[in-house]
């Protein structure tokens, strides 16, 4: 079959681009003829943070072409018109007004013969702006299927478009550590990824200040700037406990902050799906999350992990306390078992082209 996916990849950074990048390999793989057409210049002026990297965060794909401008029209109908002879198009959506103009006038250049997926990292953004609601229903009603992460996101997504709704499990897409060091409890947490409001972040803060003697790496890009939580810090005097790492972090060294801290953290007010239950078992580390999205999926609470309340202050704490009882640590490290790939990817592609 010849797939093209209209998604970002290198030297587009994140989650979204290296799994984009991975489908287009494992698709590759499978038999199919895949392209990726991708972005000249992604979004405008108003993305906080760093939209680029100069070294590929994962091995790249092959057959790319980065033609895509969010301000030029010309380049949607152009790709549209190049793919008319594809048998499928997947179009990679989570933020409806970026994504719905553009990807409406992609498909209606493409015509009527390629089939058309919309794989959704999130149906409706964590954070809503005006119209996102209108611009998915109006791409959603015209393709030939959703394929989502949750059950949760296949309501939201039913509630939008008559069309068929697909759900299977995000797979991870993770580099592993060549080597782990024994663990040794060091009384140390961490706080990985994009920094946003739905994550928790503030919530983590005042559950911690409720914890004695536990230090807490906070290490990711901040939607919105970094001023609430440094503010918040100061406010619960966890200056000398919190270190707050606002810059992009490079893949080189997610190994290192993994490992230098006893457990991942993941106190997410809602969500939909993450990589990163999978990438801290897959440096023998539990993890500490709450009951939001496909969370509990991943962490077996009590076993590789502990699970909590989402946006509860005090039942975070109540955990962060428990993690700490004597050996607890210990033994939630030795339960840790990373998650294989492969078979989740075979599920993947087979709910996707079925």
């Amino acid at each position: 079959m010849n797939i093209a996916i209209i998604g970002p990849t290198h030297p587009y950074k994140g989650g979204i681009a290296k799994h984009t990048t991975e489908l287009a390999r494992r698709l590759e793989q499978a038999g199919h003829n895949v392209v990726i057409e991708s972005w000249k210049y992604q979004y405008p002026w108003f993305y906080p943070g760093t939209q680029r990297v100069a070294r590929p965060e994962i091995p790249p794909f092959n057959n790319v072409r980065q033609s895509l401008s969010w301000r030029n029209p010309f380049s949607w109908l152009t790709a549209g018109r190049r793919l008319r002879q594809m048998d499928q198009i997947i179009f990679v959506w989570w933020v409806p007004t970026f994504h719905g103009p553009i990807y409406r006038a992609i498909s209606m250049a493409a015509g009527k013969k390629p089939s058309k997926i919309v794989l959704c990292h999130n149906v409706l953004p964590h954070e809503p702006r005006p119209g996102d609601r209108r611009l998915a229903k109006q791409l959603m009603q015209k393709i030939s299927k959703i394929l989502v992460h949750t059950q949760e996101q296949a309501q939201v997504a039913k509630q939008l478009t008559p069309r068929p709704v697909a759900v299977t499990e995000l797979p991870a897409v993770i580099t592993k550590p060549a080597t782990s060091p024994p663990y040794k409890v060091k009384h140390k947490l961490l706080f990985f990824g994009f920094i946003r409001p739905y994550k928790g972040v503030d919530v983590l803060l005042e559950a911690l200040a409720r914890v004695p003697d536990v230090q807490l790496t906070i290490a990711g890009e901040c939607w919105g700037g970094r001023e609430q939580y440094d503010q918040l810090i100061n406010d619960l005097g966890l200056q000398n406990r919190v270190h707050l790492q606002t810059d992009y972090v490079p893949e080189e060294a997610i190994s290192d902050l993994i490992l230098g801290a006893d457990a991942v953290v993941l106190p997410y007010k809602h969500g939909t799906a993450s990589f990163n239950v999978q990438l801290a078992h897959a440096h023998g580390r539990p993890v500490i999350a709450t009951k939001a999205g496909s969370l509990p999926q991943h962490v077996r609470d009590g076993k590789d992990g502990l699970l909590c309340k989402p946006d509860d202050v005090e039942d975070l704490a109540k955990t962060i306390q428990e993690f700490y009882k004597p050996g607890r640590a210990a033994q939630l490290a030795k339960g840790v078992k990373a998650e294989g790939e492969g078979v989740a990817w075979q599920n993947y592609l087979q709910t996707l082209l079925q």
